[in-house]
């Protein structure tokens, strides 16, 4: 089973949420995990994409949506892979990072939900009830920012040695993982 993280990071902070998603996904046996950070290339491993059996695509979130490197790429897939929708019924996720609690940074998640739809994917989004209110977002709960379509970050603009957070980290470790146990119980079927 092929597990595919496609992401952008401008600063780090998103690229540690990418780390701690494939980190998830690789928690489930037989799980082969694929890193590509489309900020770093503009060849976009479209074979490879072809092959996974999940695709989870994380952005920051940038005056509102997600970065015009992570847009690009989408662009890019027109021709070699959605004309033949190449992806249909592969599962998808997303995840995104902003500086602000909100930061509409559903927008950012309802952009990449709009895109694996368009290429006929099934999306797969968080299981998880919010937080609790009375905790800090430092701790270790999951989903402290309260989202179901995707994991959301929040990065206070600190170093990315300093955040996101614990509870962010584990929230994107944990979709990771959802989504390649989704992706093995689709493909057994």
């Amino acid at each position: 089973m092929i597990i595919s993280v496609v992401y952008d990071s401008g600063f780090g902070h998103t690229k540690k949420l990418a780390e701690a998603v494939a980190k998830g996904a690789a928690e489930i046996e037989g799980a082969a995990v694929h890193l590509f950070h489309v900020g770093e290339d503009a060849h976009y491993p479209w074979e490879v994409l072809e092959k996974s059996d999940a695709i989870i695509f994380g952005s920051p979130t940038y005056n509102g949506t997600i970065s015009a490197k992570l847009k690009a790429f989408f662009e890019a897939s027109t021709k070699p892979v959605w004309n033949e929708f190449r992806w249909r019924n592969k599962i998808a996720a997303g995840f995104t990072n902003s500086g602000s609690l909100s930061g509409d940074k559903l927008n950012s998640l309802i952009t990449m939900a709009l895109f694996a739809a368009q290429h006929g994917m099934i999306w797969a989004g968080l299981d998880l009830h919010p937080a609790n209110p009375e905790s800090s977002l430092s701790t270790k709960d999951l989903n402290g920012l309260g989202s179901w379509l995707g994991a959301m970050a929040f990065s206070e603009n600190d170093s990315p040695e300093v955040t996101p957070g614990e509870s962010d980290l584990n929230t994107a470790q944990y979709l990771g993982k959802r989504v390649a146990q989704l992706a093995e119980n689709f493909t057994l079927k």
